[in-house]
């Protein structure tokens, strides 16, 4: 297997993970369970581990990705800088969640502000992510691209413009 494999397998989880994280924390603070918030910083910690694996993975896939006819160099672009600011977001959500899970385990009094903290990080890291898979796919499937669907209104606008025009 080689990057760029590892890149398509695996890009997906840092999307993922997030939101599983996500609905765990807060049922964690619903329940007034402290496994659960530990389960969900050991997400998040998992998460950030395989957003690295991705984002070293995607620099050898687009080097590979680049060479394939009809592929534009925009789309690649875009992705790379969506992907830089989700991959620091994500590093930055895990390591508050290493400590959320330190402090959730000696029971300091700063847990809830660590776990609040957590919240809001893997809510703003999740547009990001959103915004990373959604670059990502526009890279090769051209049906999800905003510029595909525009031309498609503006023809249909035409279309039946003209044939109205027509009768």
């Amino acid at each position: 297997m080689d990057q760029t494999h590892l890149h398509l397998i695996i890009n997906h989880f840092p999307i993922i993970l997030p939101i599983v994280g996500l609905f765990v924390i807060v049922a964690g603070l619903f329940f007034k369970s402290e496994i659960l918030k530990r389960t969900a910083f050991c997400i998040f910690v998992v998460s950030a581990i395989i957003a690295a694996i991705a984002f070293s993975s995607g620099e050898a896939a687009e080097h590979v990705v680049e060479k394939i006819p009809g592929v534009d160099e925009h789309y690649i672009e875009e992705h790379e800088e969506v992907a830089e600011v989700f991959i620091k977001l994500i590093y930055v959500l895990g390591v508050v969640s290493l400590l959320g899970l330190w402090a959730n385990w000696k029971g300091k009094p700063f847990t809830k502000w660590i776990t609040y903290a957590a919240i809001l990080l893997s809510g703003i890291s999740l547009y990001f992510a959103q915004k990373t898979g959604n670059t990502g796919g526009e890279i090769r499937h051209s049906e999800i691209r905003s510029e595909i669907s525009d031309h498609s209104s503006d023809k249909n606008h035409e279309t039946s413009h003209e044939n109205h025009n027509h009768k």
